[in-house]
């Protein structure tokens, strides 16, 4: 599913899967010095320690962001339970791994945390584009 961006600080890559992202701001919040939406890049990977970019990537509630450390021959995915949240005014969040089965039939194995559009606006169904800010989503 679409486009990905990396970021290296030489020990991590940050990878950035925009069309994921739901727009929390958790990132922005929680290292504003290294996420920064109105500049280009947006993601100033020096400005923050490895453990510090580890911590916040781990926050992304969309799984937009995740990383993996340099040299690693095979980018792992954690395995764990199914957790099912309803964010106030926002998605519903899944954690773990799951397979999606889309309207066309196609399926896609997501890991970590995935946001399904519950506002009904979003442009990338069945998953979250942040249009519930835009549309004053309640519920």
């Amino acid at each position: 599913m679409g486009k990905t961006k990396e970021f290296s600080n030489g020990e991590i890559t940050v990878v950035w899967k925009p069309e994921s992202c739901i727009h929390s701001a958790n990132c922005v919040n929680g290292l504003p010095k290294v996420f920064q939406p109105g500049e280009r890049p947006w993601i100033k990977i020096d400005n923050a320690t490895t453990e510090a970019l580890i911590s916040q990537v781990k926050e992304c509630p969309s799984g937009a962001l995740s990383s993996y450390k340099n040299g690693d021959t095979e980018k792992t995915s954690e395995t764990s339970e199914i957790k099912v949240q309803v964010l106030g005014n926002g998605p519903l969040l899944v954690s773990g791994t799951l397979e999606v089965t889309l309207k066309d039939g196609a399926t896609e194995t997501k890991t970590k945390s995935t946001a399904f559009c519950r506002c009904g606006a979003s442009h990338t169904k069945p998953y979250c584009d942040g249009s519930h800010v835009k549309e004053n989503f309640k519920g």
